[in-house]
């Protein structure tokens, strides 16, 4: 799994003219899936994303997690985040997990990272055409992919 966390003062996803999530404080994640992800990779990155310390504390030092300041979050899949473009102009979607594989694993790293944070997460719909809006916080933007654990 591959994701890209953004802090964000504000965050939302609209499909169809129609506002499907919104956050103010927190996470925008974008979350693209391989098929050879698995629980163990959710469990690695809620964990990861729960505990990261990106947000500034009293003396304005990244030293505060989600969890301590209450943060709200959106997780949008996008399968982009897997594209190659290693030959060619045209990106190859190739290693991104297909809908039966990458559907059971968004809404079980949804499920997990609820319960990591004791709070709703957010979300898009899975395959739709999204718009996604931010003001992101910083800014600050980190990737981190479960396969390489840096």
């Amino acid at each position: 799994m591959k994701i890209v966390i953004q802090r964000v003062s504000e965050a939302s996803v609209t499909i169809n003219q129609v506002k499907v999530a919104d956050i103010k404080k927190g996470l925008l994640i974008l979350l693209g899936i391989v098929n050879e992800d698995t629980q163990e990779d959710i469990n690695w990155l809620v964990r990861k994303i729960a505990n990261l310390r990106i947000f500034n504390d009293e003396n304005g030092v990244m030293n505060n997690s989600l969890l301590d300041i209450d943060g709200e979050v959106i997780v949008v899949s996008q399968f982009t985040l897997q594209a190659s473009t290693k030959k060619g102009n045209r990106p190859s979607y190739i290693k991104a997990a297909k809908p039966e594989v990458a559907i059971p694993l968004y809404e079980g790293f949804v499920t997990s990272l609820q319960k990591e944070i004791k709070t709703e997460v957010q979300t898009g719909k899975f395959g739709a055409d999204m718009k996604v809006e931010l003001l992101n916080d910083g800014p600050v933007t980190i990737i981190i992919d479960s396969k390489n654990k840096e």
